[in-house]
């Protein structure tokens, strides 16, 4: 990070509430493929900055004390790319997990990917239950890879479980719904962020995201630094969050 970039983590740390961290932090990261073009480098050299991009932001994050983090990599809709970036983008992900295991688990970060696992090659699953297995005990944030994933197919597989399970309509809740989603146990999204300026969710943690405070930069993934996740989180802090509710009832 240069000297100015610096500056202004500082400024902005200055002004953040420690006691207001967002719990979970969702982030959409886009413009991997704008940012290299802008260069001259191939998509593929634009996924992998964004990759590098990835280790800063998650330990920046659990150092403020973010409780977990999901990250869109891979999207269901995805597998519609050229097969050629496809390939790249699963070499990529199982080279990410294997490179950055050791780091997480000595940063005391959690690990697992979210999405359905079933279609992906079995190399990536097996080094992520690896990775999944070693961190599961850790006190720190929890990194969760969205690969493979789509809020629609998250929702559409958690009824076809509880369908399968024998309930019947009478029982069916929100939160027997979220009882089944990919893992049950993380809670809705407190703030959504999406780079690129691109301003939509694409089909991102629809069922946890409902009540998520909306963060959209125009900053390209591969320069979302961690002065940007402070401005992400200072517009929250910002917010008045209401759940339905009016000012005077909270």
């Amino acid at each position: 990070m240069s000297g100015d970039r610096e500056q202004l983590k500082t400024e902005l740390l200055e002004q953040i509430d420690k006691d207001n961290i967002p719990a979970h932090i969702g982030i959409i990261m886009d413009g991997n493929g704008r940012w290299a073009k802008a260069r001259g480098k191939t998509r593929i050299h634009g996924h992998q900055e964004g990759a590098r991009r990835v280790k800063t932001v998650v330990r920046f994050a659990n150092d403020l004390g973010v409780r977990h983090i999901s990250l869109y990599a891979f999207s269901v809709e995805n597998w519609a790319r050229p097969s050629f970036e496809v390939s790249a983008l699963m070499r990529l992900i199982r080279a990410y997990i294997i490179r950055e295991r050791n780091d997480l688990h000595a940063e005391g970060v959690q690990f697992r990917l979210l999405g359905r696992m079933e279609e992906l090659a079995p190399e990536i699953i097996r080094q992520a239950n690896i990775s999944t297995e070693l961190m599961k005990n850790n006190p720190g944030l929890s990194l969760n890879l969205c690969i493979n994933y789509g809020g629609r197919a998250e929702i559409v597989d958690a009824i076809k479980r509880i369908i399968t399970e024998g309930y019947k309509p009478g029982e069916i809740s929100e939160q027997l719904v979220s009882q089944h989603l990919y893992w049950p146990e993380l809670p809705d999204v407190d703030l959504m962020v999406r780079t690129s300026g691109e301003m939509r969710t694409s089909n991102f943690h629809l069922w946890r995201g409902a009540y998520a405070e909306l963060y959209f930069t125009p900053v390209l993934w591969p320069d979302f630094d961690n002065a940007e996740l402070l401005k992400a989180i200072l517009a929250y802090q910002n917010r008045e969050r209401r759940f339905g509710k009016t000012s005077e009832q909270l």
